[in-house]
């Protein structure tokens, strides 16, 4: 069960979301978090691994990683996460210390294309929420962090499938991945690495 202060700010940050889309406000402005189904999606499929190591490439404001902290604190594991708007890291880090995950959560700040090469890790979840024409690069940069077993996670594939379409197709023929396009909220692309 989530505590009261992890609570506290996931709905104020579900209520700045659907003020910010109710008001108009400029899609590179907004948020642009998951849906509250897919953090919990998210949290469940963390929350029972031992020592999950998990990438996030887009973390905005932090709603989806306090989703993904919360999971990896139940029996351990941490996630990095990679934003580049000055301005949503530092909302990222307010809203991360609100919910009393910085243990469990770190934050680099950065252009992914820059950040990612340099990262030394090795991950078993990679949640791909960044720029949707970004994906099939993201993808192959993130493709080296990982080991059979792993898990990607991209999300939109539905919402915005004139431009991941591709993505999830190229997913789903690669012969060292078994991928299905889960129809949760915004459309989620699941690809477990084989080899």
């Amino acid at each position: 069960m989530l505590e009261e202060r992890v609570r506290a700010v996931l709905a104020r940050l579900e209520e700045e979301d659907a003020r910010e889309r109710e008001q108009g406000v400029a899609r590179e402005l907004r948020a642009r978090q998951v849906a509250r189904t897919t953090g919990q999606f998210l949290f469940s499929l963390v929350a029972p691994q031992a020592d999950c190591e998990v990438l996030e490439i887009g973390g905005s404001r932090g709603y989806s990683t306090i989703w993904l902290a919360a999971g990896v604190r139940t029996f351990g594991g941490r996630v990095l996460s990679l934003e580049n708007d000055p301005a949503k890291c530092e909302a990222w880090r307010a809203n991360i210390a609100g919910a009393g995950l910085q243990d469990w959560a770190q934050l680099v700040e950065g252009d992914a294309y820059e950040t990612l090469p340099a990262i030394d890790d090795v991950f078993d979840i990679v949640f791909l929420d960044a720029e949707k024409d970004d994906y099939e690069q993201l993808f192959r940069l993130a493709r080296g962090k990982v080991e059979p077993g792993a898990l990607f996670v991209a999300d939109n594939v539905l919402s915005h499938e004139d431009t991941l379409g591709a993505y999830s197709r190229a997913r789903q023929e690669d012969p060292e991945l078994e991928s299905v396009t889960v129809p949760l909220d915004r459309g989620l692309e699941l690809s477990v690495v084989l080899r």
